[in-house]
């Protein structure tokens, strides 16, 4: 299973972003996707989650009310749909996937993508 991230890039304060994380190699019927991000000199952030069967999402305080997570079955590919992004938000953000019974940990995933660098300019 290999999980490819996509859609970052570089962006001005207030803008809005779209990742993507394809899934190959198996399609997905109850894993579960998560989004984390990494900024320089700072720890593993959780971002985001969905229930890949059900399509439950749960949101990081960073992340509410401003972030949507998304997920299309029949295109095996998740998204992280990012509005109003500021500075803060600069990091690189790496989906995750796996069996998971508490979606903030990052070491309950079993699959993670090689993450994609998002750069927010004040």
């Amino acid at each position: 299973v290999q999980l490819q991230a996509s859609g970052g890039g570089l962006v001005q304060a207030g803008d809005a972003l779209r990742l993507s994380c394809t899934i190959s190699g198996r399609t997905f019927n109850n894993e579960d996707m998560g989004w984390f991000r990494q900024a320089p000199g700072k720890g593993r952030e959780f971002v985001a989650a969905i229930r890949w069967s059900g399509g439950d999402t749960y949101y990081g305080d960073s992340a509410k009310g401003r972030f949507t997570i998304a997920r299309d079955v029949a295109k095996n590919t998740g998204y992280l749909q990012m509005y109003r992004l500021n500075p803060e938000d600069t990091a690189v953000y790496h989906c995750a996937a796996g069996l998971v019974e508490r979606l903030t940990r990052a070491d309950e995933y079993t699959y993670w993508g090689q993450g994609t660098q998002v750069t927010v300019s004040s």
